[in-house]
């Protein structure tokens, strides 16, 4: 999978399309990834012990990898990745700028 964590991503479909967050976890087997402040849902929580109160707790729920986009550090723009191998050495590159991505 291209996007990794800690990466800043753009929500390019959706309800949250056009938010910009950072990438918190990625699940590779589902092919979904939680970004930080994007997609959050409100969960009711039952009480745990007698006297405590229920309420209500927000959640972040993970979005589809193909709705979200890549943002290069060096040209801040949305774009894809691409991958340069140099040797034994694999990189990921961005498709607008050609420079690798950290």
């Amino acid at each position: 999978m291209k996007i990794k964590k800690g990466d800043k991503v753009l929500v390019i479909s959706g309800k949250n399309r056009g938010k910009i967050g950072k990438v918190m976890s990625v699940f590779y087997d589902k092919s979904r990834v939680i970004v930080e402040g994007v997609n959050l849902q409100k969960k009711h929580v039952r009480p745990k012990k007698q006297g405590e109160k229920g309420q209500m707790v927000e959640v972040t729920v993970p979005i589809d990898i193909s709705n979200i986009k890549l943002i290069c550090d060096k040209c801040n723009k949305a774009t894809r990745v691409g991958y340069k191998v140099e040797g034994k050495e694999k990189f990921r590159i961005c498709k607008k700028c050609e420079e690798t991505i950290k």
